[in-house]
């Protein structure tokens, strides 16, 4: 049995559609990513999958049972299902061991080892007024997992986050999934975020899911411009000027804009021919800007022996635009 089924939740405001109907399934352990811009309707759909709001139509289950909204529910939540908002809050002027303990259902052993990997266990003495956003944001988080949740709900975990406490959040989390083997399912808006950690990823836009399938195939191949925005950088090209990056520019696609990302055009001796008109370095890769005889193409290379105002020739693997041919 699928640890999560959801049967065409739509959510309804006002005579405003906010989720257009929705259904997916989410196996035990499953790491899903929900991305779209502000307004999609992520942290609509990721509540009402956690019982905290009233889907308009439609169900969400919790291995076979119903998840109850706050209209049929006296306290809002599963009891089973553990919501992270980016608006966590802690007790003032409380021990973090005390916070802790209100909520603990866990043996001693078995906090202790939540505490552990949530990486909390040095500030157990401290006052919560004590602590900084990233280890505010572990200990709400380790003392919702003491409640013994099955499926983690985490709306946009990383937001507000300095670069050290989001990679101490992102080792926490891949902890979490692996020694624990709850199932996690994850919004944000960051595709450095999404892409080296879910397994599955839904793209909304509007209410509507718009994309699904894995990271690596909404990365290589998005639905639309959309979709390729929100995971990264892209070149969105005519068929004609695509077609002279293969081989054989007699080839056919199945539409006449084609998106290639920038790591998968090359530098070569024969191709589109373009000039240097830009260059950016980002430390572990540069990105060239290519002046070709209808636009720019951008370009991802590792090491850069370039400069602005040289030609150079541009092309593709065909196999990386295989499933965009007739």
């Amino acid at each position: 049995m699928d640890l999560l089924t959801v049967n065409n939740i739509c959510k309804q405001e006002r005579g405003e559609t906010i989720l257009h109907p929705i259904s997916f399934t989410m196996p035990a352990g499953g790491k899903l990513a929900i991305a779209g811009e502000t307004g999609s309707g992520k942290t609509t759909l990721l509540k009402i999958v956690g019982g905290l709001t009233q889907a308009s139509s439609g169900t969400a289950l919790l291995q076979g049972e119903k998840i109850l909204g706050p209209d049929e529910r006296l306290i809002p939540g599963h009891p089973r299902i553990a919501y992270l908002s980016q608006h966590f809050e802690l007790r003032n002027n409380y021990r973090v061991e005390e916070e802790l303990e209100s909520k603990n259902l866990l043996e001693e052993e078995e906090a202790q080892n939540i505490y552990a990997v949530c990486q909390i266990n040095h500030l157990l003495k401290r006052k919560t007024t004590e602590l900084s956003g990233g280890e505010r944001q572990r200990i709400v988080l380790a003392r919702l997992l003491t409640t013994q949740p099955q499926l983690l709900l985490l709306d946009e975990p990383f937001s507000n986050l300095d670069a050290p406490h989001k990679l101490i959040i992102k080792n926490v989390l891949n902890e979490v999934h692996t020694k624990l083997g709850i199932g996690i399912i994850m919004v944000s808006h960051e595709a450095a975020d999404i892409l080296p950690w879910a397994k599955r990823l839904f793209i909304l836009k509007a209410g509507k899911l718009v994309q699904q399938g894995s990271c690596k195939e909404l990365y290589a191949f998005p639905a639309n411009e959309y979709c390729a925005a929100l995971l990264g950088n892209y070149n969105l090209l005519d068929a004609a000027t695509a077609a002279q990056l293969l081989p054989d520019s007699n080839v056919k696609f199945k539409k006449n804009k084609i998106i290639i990302r920038p790591e998968h055009i090359l530098i070569d001796s024969k191709g589109l021919p373009c000039i240097i008109t830009n260059m950016e370095y980002f430390g572990s890769y540069y990105l060239l800007y290519a002046k070709h005889s209808t636009g720019i193409i951008n370009v991802r290379i590792n090491t850069n022996t370039h400069n602005i105002g040289d030609r150079i020739f541009l092309k593709t693997m065909p196999a990386q635009l295989k499933p965009l041919l007739q």
